[in-house]
C-alpha cells in the first residue's frame, strides 16, 4: 500500500515543483528596470492590479507545499525500506547455517609448490675489517 502512495505523492510533487518554478518566473522584479515598456503591463491586464500579491501568496502556498510533499515522501520511503516492502531492486538477505559440510575456502585453493631458498651464509670475520681497528700503525 505504501508503494502505491509513494508513486502518486511522487506525481503530485513532480506538479508541485513545476507549478513554483511557473509561479516563480510570474513574479515581478522588485525593481522593474525599465521592463514594463517591453510587456510588464500585460500581467497586470492578464491577473489584474493586485497580481503581485496573489503570486506571492501561492507562491508561498506552493512552497509549503513541496517542502511537505517531500519530507512525507522521504518518510514513506523510510517506512518502505525498513519493513522490506520497498526493496524491488535490492538483493535478499540469506542466512547461512553455523555448520556446514563445505570445505574452507582457504583449503579449496591450490597449494603453492613449496621453494628452498639458501640461508645466506654468515660473514667470515678474518675476511671482513675495518680500516681504523685492524690496520697495524706503521713506526
Amino acid at each position: 500500500m505504501i508503494p502505491v502512495f509513494i508513486g502518486i505523492g511522487t506525481f503530485v510533487l513532480i506538479i508541485v515543483a513545476l507549478a513554483l518554478i511557473v509561479l516563480v518566473l510570474l513574479q515581478r522584479a522588485k525593481s522593474d528596470g525599465g521592463m514594463a515598456a517591453m510587456g510588464g503591463g500585460m500581467m497586470e491586464s492578464a491577473f489584474g492590479p493586485d497580481s503581485g500579491n496573489v503570486l506571492v501568496r501561492t507562491t508561498i502556498r506552493a512552497s509549503v507545499a513541496f517542502f511537505l510533499l517531500s519530507f512525507l515522501l522521504y518518510l514513506g520511503y523510510v517506512h518502505a525500506r525498513s519493513h522490506g516492502s520497498g526493496a524491488k531492486g535490492a538483493l535478499p538477505n540469506i542466512s547461512v547455517p553455523a555448520s556446514t559440510n563445505a570445505p574452507a575456502p582457504s583449503a579449496a585453493r591450490p597449494a603453492a609448490p613449496a621453494v628452498s631458498v639458501p640461508a645466506p651464509a654468515a660473514p667470515d670475520a678474518a675476511k671482513t675489517s675495518t680500516p681504523s681497528s685492524t690496520s697495524p700503525k706503521a713506526p
